[in-house]
């Protein structure tokens, strides 16, 4: 018999012959649900989105229905309902249906520059160039057929382990087991090979940049600060993002330079990860510190948690600093390295743990210090350091002699108080902005104060959430996979699109997404948080005297284009 001989004619031919055959093997009820979730995926969230980011979330947008489509059709058969899907009624019918899907995918891509440009024009951004739509709809493609044939490699070892397992027992009962044993198998490369993997590989090049030298920063000379040869904390110990925070920050001539009025050099005190084993040891030398530079004479003290890295926001540091003209002593303990997802991803409880420890310490000795003589004493935190905040303290343990306050900025959808008190607003306020009882103890603002349309008058101890009614960290929801958020009810805040619609499972993917996106947004939207609108919340949290509305706006200008300037020096 002879041998069949090589024919590049006959390997091209094969090769034309790929893209039908693919086609003609998907199936019908899932192209049409695919592309319902594709077409609902190019509508606007609360993030503007690139053109690659787009195309990655439509191509997973298509995937999950038209594994969805599958599903149902198995549970079709499975009832032993009458035959419904195009495949039964010829290849001409499915070939038209793909076309159908193509158009109508087609349409929603024509239209998707226009729904993104709704989300850019409300955050001022410049809006999207028109050849983005072929960028989408190629990403998409690329990402649905890589999806489609993991999910084929997964049918694949289940029926080779199935037919396995079918020699020894029932043909239902080999089934579940071929089923059960590869997800296993695919969890198991997955969580146990290939995230694992990836965290470490975090983990290391995180804990690598916290240990890097910034060659803009020097070691202080100054004795008041921590990391000075004169302080209980080693400079190299306190991390990239805790040397950025003593290092920088304005200094007692510039406020003084700013508003004419003598002023003190303010105090920041920093414990990083490294200057000690444990976290009742840091909270130890964070108090001694706070003892050696004089901290509980100032005026005005602030427990700051930091966010998952260590990082503590000079936008919201220095509007308080210049507002009390340097009167003020700011003390954080670094308990990550790594970014906040990661963060509670591999040590849930070390935040709030260390912000627990922190607290007890520095609140232990400031109550035993005379009432009349003592700083005024708040909490601070953005972001996961806002949750950790918050769980720093209880209540019933300090109502005899409580702090004085707190500002918490871009809090996390998990945050304790936070739900509770959104949960609980007053109604008639949209969930973006809640108005929480008379107002006497908390309030929200955001882009636009509102700190003064309370009821009632402040009572002795404020607090005030800053948020953006565009922050997905604040508003992403698990109940926006089958429900409306709350905050879609009512009047739209003022940086979020009119364009915004809900739909079941393709707004959870979204508003999912856009956790990572974030702090992608220009300042002032997002996730990231304008000074000018710090000066605002601080002034109703600590009551600084003696400013006027004029030099708080000038303020707000002169802060504004600082953190510009700063920020572009940064990149």
């Amino acid at each position: 018999m002879p041998r069949p001989t090589f024919s590049l004619a006959r390997l091209a031919d094969r090769l034309r012959q790929i893209p039908a055959q693919f086609l003609m093997s998907l199936c019908g009820s899932g192209l049409w649900l695919g592309t319902l979730f594709f077409a609902g995926s190019l509508t606007p969230s609360l993030v503007p989105r690139d053109g690659l980011i787009q195309g990655l979330l439509s191509g997973v947008a298509f995937a999950l229905g038209y594994g969805i489509g599958v599903l149902l059709r198995r549970l079709w058969r499975l009832l032993h309902l009458p035959a419904w899907d195009a495949s039964r009624i010829g290849r001409g019918s499915k070939i038209v249906a793909a076309i159908a899907c193509v158009i109508i995918a087609g349409i929603f891509l024509w239209h998707a520059s226009e729904w993104q440009n709704s989300v850019r024009l409300a955050m001022g951004m410049p809006v999207v160039d028109s050849a983005r739509p072929i960028l989408v709809g190629s990403v998409a493609s690329a990402v649905v057929i890589v999806i489609i044939l993991l999910g084929r490699l997964f049918k694949r070892i289940a029926r080779i382990i199935t037919d396995f397992v079918d020699r020894f027992a029932p043909r239902r009962v080999s089934a579940v087991i071929g089923i059960a044993l590869s997800l296993m198998l695919f969890w198991g490369i997955g969580n146990g090979v290939l995230l694992r993997a990836g965290i470490r590989t975090l983990d290391s090049s995180y804990r690598q940049l916290d240990g890097q030298f910034d060659d803009g920063l020097v070691q202080p000379a100054d004795p008041r600060k921590s990391g000075s040869d004169a302080s209980l904390l080693r400079w190299a110990d306190l991390g990239r993002m805790g040397r950025s925070a003593i290092a920088t920050g304005p200094t007692a001539a510039e406020i003084t330079a700013f508003s004419g009025r003598p002023a003190m050099e303010p105090l920041r005190v920093y414990v990083g990860l490294k200057s000690a084993e444990d976290i009742e040891t840091r909270a130890s030398l964070a108090l001694a510190e706070m003892q050696r530079v004089g901290a509980f004479e100032r005026s005005v003290l602030v427990i700051a948690t930091p966010t998952g890295t260590g990082w503590l926001d000079p936008a919201s540091q220095m509007p308080l600093e210049y507002l009390h003209h340097g009167d003020v002593a700011t003390v954080a303990v670094q308990y990550s390295y790594l970014p906040s997802w990661m963060a509670l991803m591999v040590e849930p409880t070390y935040g709030a743990d260390t912000a627990r420890a922190l607290f007890r310490k520095i609140y232990g000795y400031w109550h035993s210090l005379p009432r009349e003589s003592r700083p005024r004493l708040y909490l601070h935190g953005l972001s996961l350091g806002a949750l950790n905040s918050d769980l720093s303290a209880d209540l019933f343990d300090v109502i005899g002699d409580p702090y004085h306050g707190a500002l918490w900025s871009g809090p996390p959808f998990p945050s304790r108080t936070w739900n509770q008190v959104t949960r609980e607003r007053r109604p008639g306020s949209p969930a973006w902005l809640p108005q929480f009882r008379d107002g006497s103890v908390i309030r929200f603002t955001g882009q636009d104060n509102a700190l003064n349309r309370a009821q009632a008058p402040w009572g002795p101890m404020r607090i005030v959430y800053l948020q953006y009614a565009s922050d997905p960290i604040t508003f992403f929801e698990t109940q926006s996979a089958w429900r409306p958020p709350a905050w879609m009810s009512g009047p739209r805040g003022p940086d979020v699109s009119p364009e915004l619609r809900w739909y079941p499972l393709i707004t959870f993917l979204q508003l999912g997404l856009d956790l990572g996106l974030a702090t992608t947004t220009p300042m002032g939207h997002g996730h990231v948080y304008a000074p000018e609108h710090y000066v605002d919340a601080w002034t109703a949290v600590t009551q600084p005297p003696g400013w006027s509305e004029a030099e708080r706006e000038r303020l707000k200008q002169v802060l504004a284009q600082r953190i510009a300037e700063e920020t572009e020096g940064g990149k």
